[in-house]
């Protein structure tokens, strides 16, 4: 299940910095990021090999994420958050603020074939 880690940041009269070293489980092999984003849903995908980690170093979004076996939102509304999204986490990034700026380093270079478009089946839960 995706985790949410705190980054490392110094701050000074002058500003703010911060660090990802160390942090993150994987070789860094890809940055994109996601800007200009209208009410549209990002994502919709979980994968077979990527690790994924997002900042929202820029305004707000929230990622949700299901694995399979369990469900949750974040809220990314600091460059100091970090969303460590597992391969089996499908995911959905929304409510996206005009200003946002989500970047997202990943394990893996793009392969399409390292998609999984397919959301979890929905579980009903029937009382007996």
């Amino acid at each position: 299940m995706a985790s949410l880690i705190n980054l490392k940041t110094f701050t000074d009269p002058r500003g703010n910095l911060t660090v990802i070293e160390k942090v993150v489980p994987f070789d860094i092999k890809r940055i994109f990021y996601i800007y200009g984003v209208d009410e549209s849903e990002r994502g919709g995908h979980r994968h077979v090999e990527t690790i994924q980690a997002a900042i929202c170093i820029r305004g707000h979004c929230i990622i949700y994420n299901n694995n399979g076996s369990g469900e949750s939102s974040f809220v990314l509304d600091s460059p100091d958050k970090c969303l460590i999204i597992s391969p089996e986490d499908w995911h959905t990034m929304h409510s996206f603020s005009e200003d946002a700026i989500l970047m997202v380093l990943a394990s893996e270079y793009f392969d399409a074939k390292d998609y999984i478009h397919t959301p979890y089946p929905m579980h009903l839960n029937v009382a007996v």
